[in-house]
């Protein structure tokens, strides 16, 4: 489990995540994420921006799992310390998350460090948290799968941050597995992978990738019936 001892005041940026904080339109917004395959996601923002965030096939969960929320980014920084304070701040801001926060953790170099383990997933549990994103890696799988918190990672390791690595920062722009975040960016998450979407560009991308979907989902029965992927294609103009 990863723990560290002596308490120390952080003051940190408001989390994006509160309900009381989020417009009315928020709401709607992620329902929507959560009811499209992140796949059509990662689509309809290459369609609307051209741009491609979605994190590489090293970014897999720990069970399968699917959710979107609001990014709370944290930054690790490699450094050997025996400074009982170096990771408070990151403590401190899994407290100010909430309700629709998806914790985005960039450890340095840190695919071989268990940035998270039971612990702080069971106060992101506690917290209604809809998941976590490491650009690291994680430990105490078993229990993390046993109170079914999501967790997406590098990969599985029995390690610690403790004394190797000191908060850098939360809420703050970080590069999470190649992909740029930043605070409030919607995060979602599925069998498929995780894309990160733009806050000012979730709402257009969210109608272009249920719009995907809705044909794509309609285009199984044609091929089925019609034996024919090329002539659904041809009818739905969606590959």
């Amino acid at each position: 489990m990863l723990l560290v001892a002596t308490l120390v005041y952080v003051r940190l940026p408001r989390a994006f995540s509160k309900p009381a904080d989020a417009p009315l339109g928020d709401s709607a917004l992620l329902d929507g994420y959560r009811h499209v395959e992140v796949a059509s996601v990662s689509d309809a923002l290459e369609k609307v921006s051209g741009q491609r965030m979605y994190m590489s096939h090293r970014m897999r969960p720990i069970f399968a799992a699917k959710f979107a929320g609001f990014a709370l980014t944290i930054q690790l920084n490699k450094e050997e310390n025996r400074d009982p304070a170096a990771l408070q701040g990151m403590l401190a801001a899994i407290d100010q998350g909430g309700p629709n926060s998806v914790w985005v953790m960039v450890v340095q170099d840190g695919a071989d460090i268990a940035g998270m383990g039971g612990l702080m997933g069971t106060a992101m549990a506690a917290r209604n948290y809809s998941g976590a994103v490491i650009d690291g890696g994680v430990r105490d799988v078993a229990y993390l799968q046993k109170i079914a918190f999501p967790v997406y990672a590098l990969g599985i390791v029995p390690s610690t941050s403790v004394n190797h690595y000191r908060f850098a920062g939360a809420n703050v722009p970080v590069v999470c597995d190649g992909v740029p975040v930043t605070a409030g960016d919607i995060v979602v998450a599925d069998a498929d992978g995780v894309v990160v979407v733009p806050r000012s560009k979730a709402a257009e991308v969210l109608a272009v990738a249920q719009e995907m979907d809705f044909k794509e989902h309609s285009m199984y029965a044609t091929i089925e019936k019609l034996k024919s992927i090329v002539e659904a294609v041809k009818q739905f103009g969606r590959l």
